[in-house]
């Protein structure tokens, strides 16, 4: 039994801090454990693994990018720059860590983690359907389809460069993003003429 309360929360925080100190693949869960003077098993009644403390840096993106949807401010924006600043929140929450993200993520996409990988599969999906929902994007059938694929692939593409840009606020990630979508919304309007002309 815990000698001190804990919960999800402070878990996760105290493994962050032990990953800062070294790296997040050098701690274990009986180090963490001991920090916090607590037993394995007071970890394990929140977190199933390891793996399951590092998604917490995930859900708390998500978190913190569907808050900022209630801003009475958000609504003024368009569609395509509401999904520009979900997108951008994301990547922020994450920016204080993101040296521990790049290490979380190079890990999961080692050989043999296909358990991670599937698992990943399904987090970049449930992301992108709160993009889409936060954002309000109101495509049906295989337009839908078509613009969840493409709002996935500037995500990830936007991602992988928020991992390594140093430019001040990531602006250089933000400009990219920009293009991205912007890139989506012309080819978007370009196959609804088309559609409307053969109709």
């Amino acid at each position: 039994m815990a000698e001190q309360l804990i919960d999800k929360y402070i878990i996760f925080q105290r493994a962050v801090e032990l990953a800062h100190h070294r790296s997040w693949q050098s701690f274990s869960i009986i180090e963490l454990a001991t920090s916090l003077n607590c037993s394995m098993t007071d970890i394990k009644g929140y977190f199933r693994s390891k793996d399951d403390i590092a998604e917490l840096f995930f859900d708390r993106a998500d978190e913190a990018m569907l808050s900022m949807t209630s801003a009475n401010s958000y609504f003024t924006l368009s569609v395509d720059e509401r999904l520009l600043e979900c997108i951008m929140c994301w990547f922020q929450t994450l920016a204080p860590d993101k040296n521990l993200i790049r290490e979380i993520l190079t890990y999961k996409l080692e050989l043999g983690h296909f358990h991670l990988q599937a698992h990943s599969i399904t987090r970049i999906s449930r992301t992108v359907q709160w993009f889409l929902e936060a954002s309000g994007r109101k495509h049906k059938g295989i337009c839908k389809t078509a613009d969840e694929i493409a709002v996935t692939s500037a995500y990830l593409a936007s991602f992988r460069f928020f991992l390594l840009d140093q430019s001040e606020g990531h602006k250089n990630t933000r400009t990219l993003l920009k293009q991205l979508i912007r890139k989506i919304s012309r080819t978007q309007d370009w196959v609804s003429r088309l559609h409307y002309r053969v109709s």
